[in-house]
């Protein structure tokens, strides 16, 4: 076999504490590791045109024409690395060390050979977890034409190596690791409320066709999620400023002003394309969440419609609990109107504690009465009372959320969330219910991306008699978010619903679904009437069992107004299948 030579950029890289891994789980260490290389290291590696040449267990080594390729490809593999490990345990992540070198390597068939391959691997060996090395060879290669800084670690003698190396480590933007980050670039201020960049997607298919693919679906999401009144969205020409540049998280934050960061990626292979994503806490790099989507190519821009509504789903619960957590770092002193909000937040969302939400609702709207989500939140409270409990409330209380949620409507006309709980409210307690399903049809024309207003819109339909419409709203909730606690909420309405168009086993099998996660007298309620419907007589008359042990004073006729359907036949057939259950029927008790 004859020998040759020939210059080659060669990126080295091995999984960090691979052996610890596979000691404390062997066959998941194994799979995760298979997916790892299937998902993100061959077909990033194949995006920048790389040969992968050897793999060596957990390690592997890769040629390319030129020391941009390499580390261009460096950096997008240790991001998506990084992004994927996101919803992991600790000590199930994989993180990758790095070394990139240019030099002279001897070719024997498909393999590399020599000091080009050797220093490599000893810069892999000393790069930090998730970090890359460089030898000066590539960084005087790269400095000029991509946009990434470098820390200079100065000159290295690395094992097995004739001549100290100098040695780069491989940062973020350009100059980032050059001076203070107060010096880097000026701090705009954080908006009072959620704050959030979307820049643009890296195209990882080597196919410049594909631009306007990735571009298009960021000015979708960007679009989206300007329509959620409670964040702060920077607009597309800012956020395209920082196309084709690689950049360092926590400056884009600073330069601004925002809080977080959705970045990802778009790759296609034949049909199909993947897009991932991930939201980054942008002061301090933390990653919040991550996820990827597969579809394919036929219809280019339903598949785009697709993804930006499941992102933007996915997106804002997760920006709001984030924000939760770090009010709650806050000093009691220093809160504003939107930290209250917050912190009512925090317990609604619970359903616990739902009088000191309450609480937190009225500071938030007597420190800002424009708050429009804060008076449809007091409102809520009341309703989830009566709700969970299935006792009703006193005239005094229901008067009180009925007051709260008007006046949600009328300062929130604009705020697809004000105007849906509020529509909910009115609809349940003050039983308005062409003004309730006129508010949930507004709220979904303004943000159709809203996942809460879709949960209202159902369980509107739902009083307002028409349950095939309650159903698909359902659907749309749990499609748009299918995480949200609210889709045990979903799983309850659909029950009802299903009861209501005799559709008992479907009933049945939706509101156990809902009572594993939530067992109170609205998803107890739902399983019985289902279960009587169906004729399954002794399942039912335990459940009702179960119903009296957790709230003995429920009662048959509690219907009316525990579950306000608008037409009093439909409440009069549920009445009767809790009664045929075995549900006593007097009623006992009100809430005040």
């Amino acid at each position: 076999m004859s020998t040759t030579r020939r210059l080659a950029a060669i990126l080295a890289a091995d999984v960090v504490g691979y052996s610890r891994l596979v000691s404390a789980d062997e066959a998941g260490a194994l799979a995760r590791l298979a997916t790892l290389r299937r998902e993100i290291i061959e077909p990033t590696i194949a995006g920048h045109s790389g040969r992968l040449f050897k793999v060596m267990g957990d390690g592997f080594l890769v040629e390319f024409a030129s020391a941009v390729q390499a580390v261009t490809c460096a950096m997008a593999i240790q991001r998506e690395t990084e992004a994927a490990a996101v919803p992991l345990d600790d000590a199930k992540k994989m993180r990758l060390r790095i070394g990139i070198h240019v030099g002279d390597v001897m070719v024997e068939g498909d393999d590399l050979m020599g000091d080009g391959v050797n220093i490599a691997a000893r810069l892999e060996g000393i790069a930090a977890p998730g970090g890359i090395s460089v030898s000066r060879a590539v960084h005087d290669q790269v400095r000029d034409r991509i946009d990434v800084g470098f820390d200079d670690k100065g000159e290295i003698t690395l094992k097995n190596i004739g001549r100290p190396v100098q040695v780069f480590a491989v940062g973020g933007a350009k100059g980032a690791t050059e001076k203070p980050a107060a010096e880097a670039s000026p701090m705009l201020a954080l908006p009072d409320k959620p704050s959030i960049a979307v820049l643009p997607f890296q195209n990882m298919s080597g196919d410049p066709e594909q631009e306007y693919f990735a571009d298009g679906m960021v000015e979708d999401i960007i679009t989206a999620l300007s329509r959620f009144k409670s964040l702060f969205v920077i607009a597309r020409n800012s956020s395209f400023t920082y196309k084709g540049r690689a950049v360092d998280i926590k400056q884009v934050g600073r330069e601004l002003g925002v809080r977080y960061v959705l970045e990802g990626s778009v790759r296609k292979a034949g049909n199909r394309v993947r897009i991932t994503g991930q939201l980054i806490e942008a002061t301090t790099g933390r990653h919040l969440w991550a996820d990827k989507f597969d579809g394919a190519l036929e219809d280019v821009f339903g598949l785009q419609d697709q993804i930006t509504t499941s992102v933007v789903g996915l997106i804002a619960p997760t920006l709001e609990r984030a924000e939760i957590e770090r009010t709650k770092q806050k000093p009691t002193d220093r809160l504003d109107s939107y930290d209250f909000y917050l912190r009512g937040m925090a317990l609604a969302n619970r359903g616990r504690s739902l009088p000191e939400a309450r609480q937190f609702f009225k500071k938030a709207f007597e420190l800002d009465p424009e708050y429009g989500a804060a008076y449809a939140m007091a409102a809520w409270t009341l309703m989830m009372q009566q709700t969970i409990s299935g006792v009703p409330l006193s005239a005094e209380m229901r008067s009180e959320g009925i007051r709260l949620a008007h006046q949600a409507s009328a300062v929130g006309s604009d705020d697809a969330f004000a105007l849906a709980r509020s529509g909910h409210v009115l609809t349940y307690l003050g039983h308005e219910y062409d003004r309730g399903a006129s508010l949930v049809e507004q709220a979904v024309a303004l943000n159709p991306n809203l996942a809460m207003a879709w949960h209202a819109r159902g369980w509107v339909s739902l009083m307002c008699g028409d349950a095939e419409r309650s159903v698909e709203s359902f659907e749309r909730m749990i499609r748009l978010s299918p995480l949200d606690p609210l889709r045990i909420g979903a799983w309850n309405g659909s029950a009802f619903a299903f009861f209501h168009l005799r559709r008992y086993e479907e009933g049945c099998a939706v509101a156990m679904k809902s009572i594993q996660f939530a067992a109170n007298a609205h998803t107890l309620g739902a399983l019985i009437v289902n279960l009587a419907g169906a004729g399954r007589e002794v399942e039912a008359r335990e459940a009702v069992a179960q119903l009296v042990k957790l709230q003995p004073d429920f009662r048959a006729s509690h219907v009316h107004e525990a579950f306000p359907i608008r037409s009093a036949d439909e409440r009069n057939r549920m009445a009767a299948a809790l009664r045929e259950a075995g549900l006593p029927d007097q009623r006992k008790m009100v809430l005040s």
